[in-house]
């Protein structure tokens, strides 16, 4: 088992929905990040819910909708490099520590987070 996939029962789909909520307060405020998405965010906050909901062990609606995430050929026509990974990251940490979570929990998201982040990476 995905060690990732027991955080959906130790934090509900309450607190993933709210750090994606976070997330997205983030994406706003930070022009390098937010000039990556379309005006409205709302169906982007929608993917990455589900998203979430799956990787962290909650129902499958994601792929039920939009097949295999293939994250990298999905993020491939942006150009990805360490610096918007960093913004990208310090969005997603900066709302994952709005969260009362679990030390664990916690731990786990972060580890999953910096190793999907690097990942993504796709320019020099």
């Amino acid at each position: 088992m995905n060690p990732f996939q027991s955080i959906y029962e130790l934090i509900g789909e309450d607190q993933i929905r709210l750090l994606t909520r976070h997330f997205y307060e983030e994406v706003s405020q930070n022009q390098p990040l937010r000039k990556l998405y379309p005006e409205d965010l709302a169906p982007a906050e929608r993917r990455l819910f589900l998203f979430l909901l799956q990787v962290f062990g909650g129902p499958q609606t994601y792929s039920e909708e939009r097949g295999h995430p293939r994250l990298r050929m999905r993020h491939f026509d942006w150009q990805i490099d360490a610096g918007m990974r960093d913004h990208w990251l310090n969005a997603m940490l900066t709302a994952l520590n709005k969260l009362n979570l679990d030390p664990n929990a916690k731990e786990l998201m972060m580890g999953y987070f910096i190793k999907v982040a690097n990942h993504m990476i796709n320019h020099e």
